[in-house]
């Protein structure tokens, strides 16, 4: 179950509502790739013109070699947290490509193969607060692709978690990975 990517190029969107922090968590994947693991990334982000509740989405490039163009051209791994975000971005989704989404949150799915992943109840369940939803999209990433070492992304995390909340931000991270560990048996 995991994502078929070219090795010179992946190509992942992390995509919600604003205020979900999938923006972090796309400053956070290029953090860990680059600094941590040593490959090429790149990260670029928008909002939708509502900012808080309207869409976001994240774009990260992770490369071996150079990135000649900034931009998803088609993604190899999309995480939807939100049904809009799922609506706007599926179709850009490579046919060998990953479809993630919070089954919670996304009802309507595309005629397309697509993991579903409680990714808010096992944040508010893990760590009591719906913020940490985007640690455990991280999780559930790293853990299906292999895109970045749980290592990398443990640093990433723990060098942008604020002071006091490392704990709790493991446990989110730790929290996606298992969920993928149950999905694989």
């Amino acid at each position: 179950m995991t994502a078929k990517t070219d090795t010179d190029r992946t190509e992942i969107r992390l995509a919600g509502e604003g205020g979900q922090g999938m923006i972090l968590a796309g400053i956070v994947l290029a953090e860990a790739a680059a600094i941590y693991d040593n490959k090429n990334a790149v990260q670029t982000q928008s909002y939708g013109p509502e900012a808080r509740g309207g869409a976001s989405k994240a774009e990260v490039i992770i490369a071996n070699g150079e990135i000649d163009h900034p931009e998803v051209i088609a993604a190899d791994v999309l995480i939807a947290l939100s049904q809009e975000a799922c609506d706007k971005y599926a179709a850009n989704v490579k046919p060998d490509g990953l479809l993630i989404v919070d089954e919670d949150q996304v009802e309507r799915l595309p005629n397309r193969p697509v993991i579903r992943v409680p990714v808010s109840k096992l944040a508010l369940d893990t760590t009591g607060k719906a913020i940490t939803a985007n640690t455990v999209a991280l999780g559930v990433l790293v853990g299906l692709t292999g895109i970045v070492s749980r290592q990398a992304i443990e640093k990433a995390i723990m060098a942008r978690a604020p002071k006091g909340t490392e704990e709790m931000n493991r446990k989110a991270l730790e929290a996606g990975f298992t969920a993928i560990e149950r999905l694989a048996h």
